[in-house]
């Protein structure tokens, strides 16, 4: 593969398998969207073009007319933000007339779906940065204590009940009590409010739905997500080993050890 189309959403993901790509001698054909993709996406990607939110025949344009036979997803769309920025075509619309639901994973499904009719392969970007998938274990910070590895088991145990609804990846628990679920407000705001509601000491689960093709959406944090952890008194955040990506794994680690978070790799056996 010497050429890549990048479908970019939010946050430092696309970013990162661009350089990757280009590390690669492999040249990006990047299709980014207005107010949710990062404007540095400009000097990493050999070719960019910026759109809406559900523009869908400019995307399936941009590569055919570059040459791109393979192409990837990498990061989100805010849905709070969905209500300024979506502009969907006509392609678009049938597309979402015919799924029927307007989940996160039923869309991006949708939207494969349509990329792959025309003859462009949706591929898994993540085994070019595969040494950012979380490991099974302690990542960085103290170990757990028996009452935090309960509060994290239950997280991970409503998470995945509520997944298969295609409600969110996030749940927070304290003392036993599920304090906030991800929903439309999207990782952070949930985390806030769960924050407000009983305090510090917050043991928190990300996880993929039941389902969920790792292809479009895997969960993945970031410095971002440890800075907010410490600035609201999280004790710790557990991640699906083997699936969820630990964005800027260095530096990610780095300063969850020096915020004394806990990173921890839930692994199916448990904790």
């Amino acid at each position: 593969m010497n050429k890549l189309g990048l479908i970019a959403g939010n946050g430092v993901f696309p970013l990162e398998v661009a350089r990757a790509a280009r590390d690669r001698g492999i040249e990006i054909v990047a299709v980014a969207h207005l107010n949710e993709s990062d404007r540095a996406l400009d000097s990493v990607a050999g070719e960019v073009t910026w759109i809406k939110v559900g523009e869908l025949q400019k995307i399936i344009d941009t590569f055919k007319n570059a040459g791109v036979s393979r192409a990837a997803m990498a990061g989100g769309i805010s849905r709070v933000r969905l209500k300024d920025s979506f502009a969907p075509d006509a392609r678009a619309l049938k597309m979402l007339a015919g799924i029927g639901r307007f989940s996160d994973d039923a869309v991006l499904r949708g939207v494969a779906r349509e990329v792959e009719t025309e003859g462009i392969e949706m591929i898994d970007p993540v085994p070019m940065i595969e040494h950012w998938i979380a490991r099974a274990g302690v990542g960085a910070g103290p170990d757990p204590t028996p009452a935090q590895r309960r509060d994290l088991a239950l997280a991970f145990e409503v998470a995945r009940r509520l997944g298969s609804y295609d409600i969110g990846q996030t749940v927070a628990v304290r003392d036993g009590m599920v304090a906030s679920v991800e929903a439309l407000e999207g990782t952070d705001a949930a985390i806030r409010r769960a924050a407000a509601l009983v305090g510090a000491g917050l043991v928190i689960a990300k996880a993929a739905k039941p389902g969920q093709d790792l292809r479009f959406d895997r969960p993945a944090i970031g410095p971002a997500t440890v800075e907010l952890l410490a600035e609201i008194g999280a004790a710790m955040l557990g991640v699906e080993a083997g699936i969820a990506l630990i964005l800027e794994r260095d530096r990610t680690l780095e300063l969850a050890r020096a915020k004394n978070l806990t990173i921890y790799g839930y692994a199916e056996t448990g904790i």
